[in-house]
């Protein structure tokens, strides 16, 4: 059941109010831009565990190296998030070789995330973990619903792939999995999981985080129905395109989206990125990841470094 709402567009005031927005940092060197991307990747790692999205040996995160950039930077194989510093990330070219790092890659890993990475070189950083409700709602099989302001961030930008295969260890789940994505930013793997994609890592860890809660959201809110006999009121078109305009406009993200007509548009920075972005930071630590004396920093959050 849709209901009747309102519809207003941006006006130069909401735009004057987000114009001061954070902007992604300028580096000096590739080196100093690769050092922050494996400080964020690390952080997100342990932010990813603190919302419990560390089951076994499933999950991972991607970066892709600035300089060499047919290679990304991975979490090794069967190392907790929540221990997972600088020093343990590995780099792993797209054939699957590990070229920087003495650990194993995880074969899932590769071949998603090389796929990802081959097929869209808009993204830096990639998501997959095997959240909860995202493995609940994925096992529904169809796309979210347009039932709450924050999900409409995903309206006409999520990708539903239905062919399952088992543990995705081969280049060609890996390949179809990146075609089912196209363009979007984000996807949910049937019988599977989810997965995000951005333009930083934080931008891909804070979607994977609202996908996630969107996807309980949208079980409680169906649970909820079919105990109470009542249908979902779904969001219109109309309120769902301006309210997902609003969420990747003046107030959106680092990314470059393609608008409907194909070109590409600049846009500001979510304020809720801004928040997780600085969270993330909380679990990298000091940016410099060492003192003066070269001792590593300890997490505010209490757990253990993520410095190198």
């Amino acid at each position: 059941m849709n209901v009747v709402q309102k519809v207003e567009t941006q006006t130069a005031e909401a735009q004057r109010m987000y114009s001061d927005l954070p902007r992604p940092p300028v580096f000096a060197t590739v080196k100093e831009e690769r050092l922050h991307r494996k400080q964020r990747l690390a952080g997100a790692f342990r932010l990813f565990s603190k919302f419990g999205f560390d089951e076994g040996v499933v999950g991972h995160i991607t970066a892709r190296d600035p300089e060499f950039t047919d290679t990304f930077w991975v979490n090794p194989f069967g190392l907790h998030f929540s221990l997972i510093k600088v020093s343990d990330l590995i780099r792993v070219d797209h054939t699957g070789k590990v070229v920087e790092g003495g650990r194993p890659v995880n074969a899932a890993a590769f071949a998603i995330h090389s796929r990802i990475h081959a097929a869209r070189p808009d993204s830096v950083g990639a998501a997959h973990a095997h959240s909860t409700h995202g493995r609940a709602f994925a096992a529904l099989g169809r796309k979210l619903a347009p039932i709450s302001q924050d999900v409409c961030a995903f309206y006409n930008d999520h990708a539903l792939y239905e062919d399952y295969g088992g543990v995705a260890v081969e280049l060609d789940e890996g390949q179809r999995i990146a075609e089912a994505l196209g363009s979007c930013k984000a996807a949910i793997l049937q019988n599977h999981g989810l997965l995000t994609v951005g333009n930083t890592v934080d931008e891909a860890a804070w979607w994977f985080i609202t996908m996630e809660r969107s996807c309980q959201v949208q079980l409680l809110a169906e649970a909820a129905a079919a105990k109470t006999g009542q249908s979902l009121r779904m969001i219109t078109k109309e309120a769902a395109e301006q309210a997902e305009e609003h969420v990747l406009g003046t107030e959106g993200n680092w990314k470059m989206r393609r608008d409907r007509q194909g070109q590409e548009n600049q846009h500001g920075r979510h304020s809720e990125i801004c928040e997780i972005e600085k969270v993330i930071g909380l679990f990298v630590g000091d940016a410099r990841l060492h003192d003066e004396q070269g001792e590593r920093h300890h997490l505010a959050c209490g757990l253990r470094r993520s410095g190198e």
